[in-house]
């Protein structure tokens, strides 16, 4: 629980009994030491008691420990590294643990040097541009002043995707891959609806600027009357939403995760952008992503981008994402994660503002998961979404009501009972 967002043990409940504490005071007092004890460093825990009544009728306590989440990575004593992941304890090989080390900002893979890189390896051109928009007269000074050499001269990843002539060589993953649908499935084998495929390679500035002219070219769009009096091409989701999401994708993506690309989905009603990695271990994703605290998995890498203004730092960009969207009149970006990535998807389907505002939250998440699957069970939307089935059948009976979703089903006992869209 350290090692993810914290949380609570009530010790004293067993399969729905309340068996209570007070009848072995020894081992209580070894649970209230095991965090000093049994772990490294030391989990930081409060215990605290509350007053019940057991199984028995008898008066009772419950122990509470309640579990802070950790800046450090945390281990047993015999150096065995877990992580809490939803309903289950996971026991993290080493590149997990690895990455975890990463994501807790103890250390930074873009901080690491490349073995045998050097300065012939970099791009002349792109150093100039880049001393250029921080104000220096000699390109090299750049490399000391956003911290991508070592005090040894050595150069780093940071340095070596912003500034090598082809990081490909040593990161082949370290690209965007810009793939155009038609309709709105992916399809398989001959129903593979696939019409353009794009790999944007290079250094991080080229790789951003080759992908965004990518999905410029592929977006949907529709035809309006512009503001001169002549019908434009108008993208169906706004090129601030998007291009937010795809610079954040390559910004924070786990450059350290080296099986897999970032993808940059686009379908006639949405785009879907995926990057390896999941959120970092001190982001809690059940949060709304507009509150999530700024963490920055890529620090060097954050503020070269900053320096070219394709962000600034301010842990504004998810915000104006969504707002970029609600001004559309389009439903909320929605964020999942899955085992070795996060997928951010935008749909250009108009919505009723005033009925998304009295949603639940995470209302939109429930219907992206219903749209891709053409249909869940309660109990497969409170799975998705990691919360009890009450609380995921509130979010549905609260998109039944406001006409987005319908429940099929012969009888409420009906195993086989499932929600969809109802537009399906």
């Amino acid at each position: 629980m350290a090692n993810a967002d914290g949380g609570v043990l009530v010790v004293g409940l067993w399969r729905g009994m309340v068996e209570g504490i007070d009848a072995d005071s020894d081992r209580v007092n070894e649970l209230r030491q095991a965090h000093l004890d049994r772990t490294t460093p030391p989990v930081r825990v409060t215990a605290s008691e509350v007053g019940c009544i057991n199984s028995r009728g008898d008066p009772d306590h419950l122990l509470l420990l309640s579990v802070r989440s950790g800046e450090d990575v945390h281990t047993t004593t015999d150096d065995r590294c877990y992580l809490r992941v939803g309903d289950e304890t996971r026991l993290l090989r080493f590149a997990q643990r690895q990455e975890l080390v990463y994501d807790k900002g103890y250390a930074q893979f873009d901080s690491r040097p490349v073995p045998g890189a050097t300065l012939d390896d970099l791009d002349d051109d792109l150093l100039a541009e880049h001393a250029d928009a921080l104000g220096l007269d000699d390109p090299m000074r750049v490399l000391n002043a956003r911290g991508v050499t070592t005090r040894s001269g050595e150069i780093t990843v940071g340095g070596y995707l912003l500034f090598g002539r082809q990081p490909q060589d040593e990161f082949p993953e370290a690209y965007v891959r810009v793939l155009r649908y038609e309709g709105v499935e992916r399809g398989t084998g001959a129903r593979q609806r696939l019409t353009h495929d794009a790999a944007c390679a290079g250094p991080i500035p080229r790789q951003l600027q080759l992908a965004m002219a990518e999905v410029d070219a592929v977006v949907p769009s529709r035809r309006q009357l512009g503001a001169g009096g002549r019908f434009e091409r108008v993208p169906l989701i706004p090129r601030d939403a998007w291009l937010e999401g795809l610079v954040n994708a390559v910004i924070h993506r786990s450059y350290s995760l080296g099986g897999d690309h970032i993808r940059a989905e686009v379908f006639d009603n949405r785009i879907e952008i995926e990057s390896p990695g999941r959120f970092p271990g001190v982001v809690s994703f059940e949060r709304d992503p507009r509150e999530l605290p700024r963490f920055a998995r890529n620090p060097r890498l954050a503020r070269a981008a900053a320096d070219l203004r394709y962000g600034q730092e301010l842990g504004e960009g998810v915000r104006r994402m969504f707002e970029e969207m609600r001004m559309a009149g389009l439903g909320e970006p929605v964020y999942q994660q899955t085992q070795a990535s996060v997928r951010l998807t935008l749909v250009a389907t108009l919505v009723d503002p005033d009925v998304a505002d009295r949603l639940p939250s995470r209302s939109r998440e429930v219907m992206e998961f219903i749209r891709q699957a053409g249909g869940l069970s309660t109990g497969d939307v409170a799975d998705r979404l990691d919360m009890s089935k009450p609380s995921a059948a509130f979010r549905l009976r609260a998109l039944r009501d406001a006409g987005y979703v319908e429940w099929v089903g012969r009888s409420e006992r009906d195993p086989r009972a499932y929600w969809r869209l109802r537009s399906e």
